[in-house]
């Protein structure tokens, strides 16, 4: 099995309110994963093999941290579509969008666990199917040879997160809600499974004068 480094896009359009809008980085975004890049190749940190979600964010994020010429794309690595959750949540169950950071802090476990329990019907995919595609992407790129780089979103990292630490479906959520942007995660062969060894390390931005971009939203 290879080592696997998982990281989070860069800040993306925080004012969005549906997937689409969401799905494009900010301006501070783009730079976070410029800082998160320069890094990387200052500590001459190697990957065999970079691999990125379908989505804007992903590839944007790939793009200025200059890893971007050799990337596979891999649609198993997208994150799971929280505004349509969220949406088909409130008008099923009359459960409001949480209006601030904190208010995701009992939002989330709340959500996380409808869609596991299969009770919002207006899921893009069920909890189950979300759950196994990553597990088969990860095996897969797990097999692999050389270490990987895998950037991709906070859901998914945090499913990842569960996977190899067998956490609860609350645990879960809070976990993911932790992530910060651009932050690196790492899973490591240990015996015939995955460890996590790092988790959300963001080296690049503890600098004084960069604490401002250690962004969760």
């Amino acid at each position: 099995m290879s080592t696997i480094t998982l990281v989070r896009h860069g800040q993306a359009n925080t004012t969005a309110r549906d997937e689409a809008d969401y799905d494009r980085l900010s301006a501070l975004g783009h730079r976070q994963a410029e800082w998160l890049g320069d890094h990387l190749r200052h500590t001459r940190e190697h990957y065999s093999r970079v691999y990125t979600g379908s989505l804007t964010r992903h590839r944007e994020t790939a793009a200025s941290m200059g890893f971007d010429a050799d990337a596979a794309v891999d649609a198993r690595l997208n994150e799971l579509e929280f505004f349509t959750l969220a949406h088909a949540l409130q008008a099923e169950h009359g459960v409001p969008l949480p209006a601030t950071r904190e208010d995701f802090v009992g939002y989330m476990p709340r959500l996380m666990q409808a869609w596991a329990d299969g009770r919002i019907e207006g899921a893009p995919e069920s909890f189950a199917s979300f759950e196994k595609r990553i597990s088969d992407a990860l095996a897969e790129i797990a097999g692999g040879h050389g270490p990987a780089l895998i950037v991709t979103s906070g859901g998914l990292i945090g499913m990842a997160v569960r996977q190899v630490m067998g956490l609860g479906i609350a645990a879960y959520a809070q976990t993911a809600i932790a992530i910060m942007n651009t932050s690196v995660h790492r899973l490591h062969p240990i015996g015939d499974a995955l460890a996590l060894t790092q988790f959300n390390a963001v080296p690049h931005l503890d600098r004084p004068e960069r604490q401002f971009a250690q962004t969760h939203l």
